[in-house]
């Protein structure tokens, strides 16, 4: 590894977010106070965009720190969501109870009205932040819109923050969204850095990482501006390789040639120098689902040291066999397999040493009835790979007809499917090419579990997580009275930083499923950990 030889402390340009190393450039904090402008003056709607990889999380990260003490936020992270589907998550965010298997959206709809009021006049603010909101429908756009008629005679009861990708601005722009579109208060798109934020961004990583000297030279800052076209995440990947490849060839500084090999190596078959900026669309999207399990693999490596090595160790050649084996394996000419829904299922119950019923279609119940839960949704490889869970994923052959495959272990960049009554072992490239993002994974919940541990719960659940932080730092517990306190939402907004979480301070499956990946040695990890 190249840490030693530079004489870095850390990874200075690791992809998973780490608060030592954030970087706020002017419009960063631009951003920021345009949001924190946005939750004061109690408008409707805030929306924050920009490109894949410019930092929207980071902004959004740091506005949460910033929050009124007196402020209830509602986390929507998966947007591909019906109306009803999209009221029952914010009723299950805020703590807000319906009857069971509601459909009604006036039901909805009532509850939550009566929950702001409630809160309104404890002198608490309510705020529902929509990640990826350029994924939302139409109906379920006008039902955000609806939720903020919710008010007084003197305020709006209800605070809305869309974060998304630019396709979310045209989205808005449309004759139909002028109702919601009035009603923004607060907007600010986020820029990919200026050639000098580049040179900044990358003096301020390295200073973190423990050296002040420039390991990367003037012409080579220029030439990274221009193929990584100043987004911060490519700016990570394509730094991070060419500390690497300098590493490998004994050299002292990055010169241009090494970072030109870099980005070739990063962007696989793209060739930089010769295609136009104007294709660099096409190469990030090519970069996004080339190196999605790699990002995820490294996250997990930077946060979690007992994990194998994993990102930067795909080259060694030991590997190349595996490679090799992974494409004979191809998904490409993958016949139809009868039941490979319920043989999927099966596996996956099987990866947890759970009894299994066949011919019964209800499987999150079988589940449950077992001590577990089904976290269902849709993602991305990383996503899956930070929960780091055997999952069940819909996929679909070069026809179109749709199958089902478990996912039961990853060693990059080679992961075992269980397709039928058959183990495949397939590049993690051949999965991105079948599967769309629909997933489900199975987890254990805490003792008592009903629903996301927050502020004010109390009973075994909530002594069940102070116990669990505590033993993560050799401490012992030190709840009171078995109640989710103040202090206790600081441990977990710590925890959710420590592990690239929202720190929100609400210990939900995401967290509860981290939390269990540390502490627990018995559950089925999709990455195992040394010593195991």
């Amino acid at each position: 590894m190249y840490k030693e030889y530079f004489g870095l402390k850390d990874l200075p340009f690791s992809i998973a977010p780490d608060p030592h190393y954030l970087y706020m450039s002017n419009q960063h904090r631009e951003a920021l106070a345009h949001l924190l402008y946005g939750i004061n003056s109690n408008g409707g709607f805030i929306l924050l965009t920009g490109a894949v990889g410019t930092g929207k999380t980071t902004i959004c990260r740091c506005l949460l720190e910033q929050m009124p003490e007196n402020t209830n936020i509602a986390f929507i992270l998966n947007p591909k969501l019906t109306v009803t589907e999209l009221l029952a998550a914010i009723c299950d965010e805020l703590g807000i109870h319906y009857p069971e298997n509601n459909k009604s959206i006036k039901v909805f709809i009532d509850n939550i009205n009566e929950y702001l009021l409630n809160e309104y006049a404890n002198r608490r603010k309510t705020v529902i932040i929509i990640e990826e909101a350029q994924n939302l429908s139409f109906d379920v756009l006008e039902q955000v819109r609806l939720l903020t008629n919710l008010e007084t005679n003197q305020q709006k009861l209800l605070q809305i923050i869309m974060i998304g990708q630019p396709e979310l601005i045209e989205i808005l722009f449309r004759p139909e969204m002028s109702p919601l579109a009035q009603r923004i208060t607060a907007r600010y798109h986020i820029e990919p850095l200026s050639k000098e934020e580049v040179a900044h961004y990358v003096a301020h990583r390295l200073s973190v990482a423990g050296v002040s000297k420039a390991l990367f030279l003037p012409e080579t800052i220029n030439k990274l501006y221009a193929l990584s076209n100043g987004i911060p995440r490519l700016i990570n990947l394509i730094c991070d390789r060419a500390l690497l490849g300098a590493y490998a060839h004994g050299k002292e500084r990055i010169d241009k040639s090494t970072i030109i090999r870099a980005s070739q190596e990063v962007f696989g078959d793209y060739n930089v120098k010769k295609q136009p900026r104007r294709h660099f669309k096409k190469a990030l999207v090519s970069l996004m689902i080339i190196i999605a399990a790699g990002a995820a693999l490294a996250a997990i490596y930077y946060n979690q040291k007992n994990y194998l090595p994993l990102l930067l160790e795909t080259e060694k050649p030991a590997q190349t066999n595996i490679e090799k084996q992974a494409h004979l394996d191809s998904l490409q000419d993958q016949k139809p397999i009868p039941n490979s829904k319920e043989m999927a299922y099966h596996a996956l119950f099987k990866q947890w040493n759970l009894i299994y019923q066949p011919k019964n279609n209800n499987y999150c119940e079988q589940a449950k009835n077992q001590g577990l839960q089904c976290l269902t949704g849709i993602g991305s490889l990383d996503a899956i790979l930070m929960l780091n869970r055997p999952a069940v994923l819909k996929m679909y052959d070069n026809t179109g007809q749709e199958f089902y495959a478990a996912l039961i272990a990853v060693k990059t960049p080679v992961a075992t499917l269980v397709l039928g009554d058959e183990e495949k072992n397939v590049h993690i490239k051949e999965i991105k090419q079948h599967w769309l993002g629909d997933y489900t994974i199975l987890w254990k919940t805490p003792p008592d579990y009903k629903s996301a541990i927050r502020l004010g719960v109390k009973g075994s659940e909530v002594e069940w997580l102070a116990s669990q932080l505590a033993l993560i730092h050799g401490k012992t517990s030190s709840i009171k009275n078995k109640v989710f306190d103040n202090e206790l939402a600081m441990q977990v907004k710590k925890f959710q930083l420590s592990e690239g979480l929202m720190p929100d301070g609400i210990a939900g499956p995401l967290t509860l499923i981290r939390l269990n990946t540390i502490v627990d040695s018995k559950e089925p990890l999709l990455i195992e950990k040394e010593g195991r």
